[in-house]
């Protein structure tokens, strides 16, 4: 990418001790799609489920919600994602939006705004440039589901272990067990949102 504005945002899962957090950077191009795709794809998850974007209406601004519209249900107005620009809402460095994803399981991660910086020379985004922690498994439970799960894995003896590590085992990813510390930015692999959003958009009529 040769030249542009690049905005970078630290992702934190809430209410998780010790917290699960990543730091990426992208165009001040994107939509509020495009940094849902970073986002899920930075953080681990498979986009299996709905999402949004919530901005509190602070400093005297409106507030909204950004993501899938509801189709059943109109009058949530929800804004597609596809259709708002990142730039519009994060104004300045510390404004921040809540995300939601999983409307089931209830993940509720802060995005907050670090910076607005020059992109450099050769450097290609979205990237992921630092993290801690390894995702929840989709559909284990929300936050009480995944620290029973973690306390399970602990204790080999316990009578639900061995069920749970065979769930685990078709949730791996990479072919790798789920090791709930593990995290290597290089891992990350940013997927096109476009093709993404093609994908989403079929099966939302369908």
């Amino acid at each position: 990418m040769k030249g542009g504005i690049i905005y970078q945002f630290k992702i934190t899962l809430l209410a998780i001790s010790p917290v699960i957090w990543r730091r990426i950077q992208v165009p001040e191009s994107y939509t509020f799609w495009d940094l849902h795709v970073a986002i899920q794809d930075a953080m681990g998850w498979l986009d299996y489920h709905l999402h949004v974007f919530r901005f509190d209406g602070a400093e005297g601004r409106r507030a909204i919600d950004v993501g899938i519209p509801d189709e059943d249900n109109p009058r949530d107005a929800i804004i597609p994602g596809w259709t708002a620009g990142i730039a519009d809402r994060f104004i300045r460095p510390g404004m921040f939006a809540t995300y939601e994803y999983d409307f089931g399981d209830g993940w509720i991660h802060k995005v907050l705004l670090e910076g607005i910086l020059l992109a450099e020379a050769k450097a290609k985004y979205p990237k992921c440039l630092a993290g801690e922690r390894a995702c929840p498994p989709e559909d284990c439970g929300g936050v009480p589901g995944y620290m029973s799960l973690l306390k399970i894995l602990r204790n080999r003896r316990h009578p639900d272990y061995a069920e749970y590590t065979n769930w685990l085992s078709g949730q791996a990813r990479k072919n790798r067990p789920f090791d709930p510390t593990r995290f290597d930015p290089a891992d990350v692999r940013f997927m096109n949102p476009k093709k993404r959003l093609g994908k989403a958009v079929s099966g939302m009529t369908k």
